[in-house]
């Protein structure tokens, strides 16, 4: 009995170390809209796919009254229920002032986080004023996979990442990206 259950315990640890147990973020849509038109304006916001193993994200957004010297971003994570109509909130909804995060990346442990997704694909790199178009160019799907299952693994499921975006205390414009991850 004793040999019989200690053979069972090591098969299990064998095929536990041997199968790889990995997951996967895909990219499903994105949206942008914008509020204002007399304020900023998204030249383009889309996903492509240059083949089976290969999409990206960009996005490039036209600003009309620069220089912007106050910014704040309100960001949310949410996740599809399959037994609710829709998504309901997942790990947090913050507001942070972009300007005061730019100074200091690291001052926003879950900003940081998030920021770290794009911040080699855009220029919005630097500190307040912007007085340019804010473009986030080629956002691979193999970066964003590593980050979401590797450096912070999150659950399987979908989800939608919510931006919302202030200038002077006026929401300008909501960028939504949709993901799964399996």
């Amino acid at each position: 009995m004793c040999v019989r259950r200690s053979f069972l315990i090591f098969l299990f640890g064998v095929l536990c170390s041997v199968a790889k147990i990995s997951c996967k973020f895909e990219f499903t849509n994105i949206r942008c809209d914008t509020l204002d038109e007399k304020f900023a304006d998204f030249e383009y916001c889309y996903i492509k796919s240059v083949n089976r193993s290969y999409k990206y994200v960009s996005i490039k957004a036209r600003l009309f009254k620069t220089p912007i010297k106050k910014v704040k971003v309100n960001g949310v994570i949410l996740k599809r229920n399959i037994g609710y109509n829709g998504y309901r909130p997942f790990m947090f909804n913050i507001t942070l002032d972009a300007c005061r995060f730019l100074n200091n990346t690291k001052s926003n442990p879950v900003a940081s986080y998030l920021f770290d997704l794009i911040i080699p694909f855009t220029n919005m790199n630097h500190e307040c004023p912007f007085d340019h178009d804010l473009i986030i160019d080629k956002v691979p799907i193999a970066f964003v996979n590593n980050h979401v299952t590797r450096v912070l693994p999150v659950p399987e499921g979908d989800y939608l990442y919510e931006t919302n975006w202030f200038a002077y205390d006026i929401k300008r414009a909501v960028v939504k990206v949709y993901g799964t991850i399996s």
